[in-house]
């Protein structure tokens, strides 16, 4: 059988089309959706900052379009999802909680979501903790005052909350629901009542069931790129093993001199792809957790961009700003926005909008980029965009202007 041979823009639209950002959706988005793109995705990653919508809700926006947030806690509440430590802190599909048990019952591989040492030492209050669960029922941090007289901070948290996360790093509680983002631990066995160890699959299992979803999620993988999706430890499945055995396909992208790995579910989006058939269409905003951008060597090798959260960097070292938002436009990374939602006054705030060097600006891409603007604010319900700085310059009144006539399209309709 012949290997194909992609181009790079074919290799960036099979990418996009697995994660569910290759075009527009053509029907209103409805609650099993939501579960849908994250078993699309394979997890989806929790953050808490809310500049903008928090993370999660915006990993599913640029796929789903405006849809109500509480979709997601409802998904969690009615025991579609889980949480847990994936790529990093992730909800995850329920089906896949095999896939994670090898992880809870191993926690000091963990690194620094387990201590060992607080465990040992402080076991009585850890003890106390889960008592305090099995006997009053579901419970959040915020429900234990602080008594060290210390400030909040993930840095400082209380030792109540040091004890809920060792809990739930060993899988003996797990996140029952979530009340304004807060979560709620309760005992894993009343969470996942039906589960029991008896059906543990192997670790073999888990590490080829891995590289699989990986594969798939990300459409097409270099070998190097698999095991940072779920953060897999070594040692780790060779990809080639699974090409040999018929479980991957292998494909190939101009001048790379590495092959890439495609899941056979993936096949006739391959052939698309090699064909040149495979359009991107969609102009979207993403989080700085989506799942295209959170690995920074993947956005650099397959979309030429070179991609870093600043909002861990002293502020007067940030290039960007504290939150820039990668924008995807039509198959390519194309800027970054720095964003606020003022949502009190109705405002979305553009701090700044900075466009690659390589973005070519037509009347065309300045409309498609506006419309993204808009439909993100008005989903934050923020319909007045309010722009302070772009770059280049001329790009500013281009984008202002595209935006008036949005407006008074809109406006006018109604």
């Amino acid at each position: 059988m012949t290997e194909p041979i992609l181009s790079l823009s074919a290799a960036r639209a099979l990418h996009l089309a697995a994660q569910g950002l290759l075009q527009p959706r053509r029907r209103k988005a409805r609650q099993p959706d939501v579960l849908e793109a994250i078993r699309q995705m394979g997890v989806l990653q929790i953050d808490t900052i809310h500049v903008v919508a928090r993370s999660p809700y915006l990993v599913l926006w640029s796929r789903l379009g405006d849809y109500p947030q509480p979709w997601l806690e409802q998904a969690l509440a009615a025991g579609e999802l889980f949480e847990y430590w994936a790529h990093e802190a992730c909800f995850v599909p329920v089906e896949d909680y095999g896939l994670y048990r090898h992880r809870m019952l191993d926690p000091e591989a963990m690194g620094w979501k387990y201590s060992a040492t607080w465990m040992k030492e402080r076991r009585a209050e850890v003890d106390a903790v889960l008592a305090h669960i099995r006997t009053r029922g579901p419970t959040r941090s915020s429900d234990f005052e602080r008594t060290d007289g210390q400030s909040g901070g993930w840095w400082s948290w209380k030792p109540e909350k040091r004890s809920l996360e060792v809990l739930f790093t060993t899988g003996q509680l797990m996140i029952a629901a979530r009340h304004n983002f807060q979560r709620v631990y309760d005992l894993a066995e009343r969470v996942l009542p039906h589960w029991d160890d008896s059906q543990l699959p192997a670790i073999e299992q888990v590490r080829r069931a891995l590289v699989l979803k990986a594969v798939k999620a990300m459409g097409c993988a270099r070998g190097p790129w698999i095991s940072d999706y779920f953060r897999t430890r070594p040692p780790r499945l060779d990809p080639k093993t699974l090409v040999e055995e018929g479980a991957l396909l292998r494909a190939w992208v101009a001048d790379w001199g590495d092959p890439v790995y495609v899941h056979p579910d993936h096949a006739e989006l391959l052939d698309s792809a090699a064909a040149g058939t495979l359009a991107p269409t969609l102009t979207t905003i993403l989080s700085p957790f989506d799942p295209v951008v959170w690995d920074r060597r993947r956005a650099l090798e397959l979309f030429g961009f070179d991609y870093r959260l600043e909002c861990y960097t002293p502020a007067d070292k940030r290039q960007y700003g504290y939150f820039t938002l990668p924008i995807l436009r039509r198959g390519a990374l194309v800027g970054r926005l720095d964003a606020k939602a003022h949502r009190r006054d109705g405002v979305f705030e553009v701090k700044s909008l900075v466009l690659e060097p390589a973005a070519r600006v037509s009347e065309r891409f300045t409309r498609d980029i506006a419309g993204a603007l808009q439909r993100l604010a008005s989903w934050h319900a923020c319909p007045q965009v309010h722009i302070q700085q772009v770059a280049p310059a001329a790009f500013g009144p281009q984008l202002q202007a595209a935006l008036d006539a949005a407006g008074a399209e809109k406006e006018a309709a109604s």
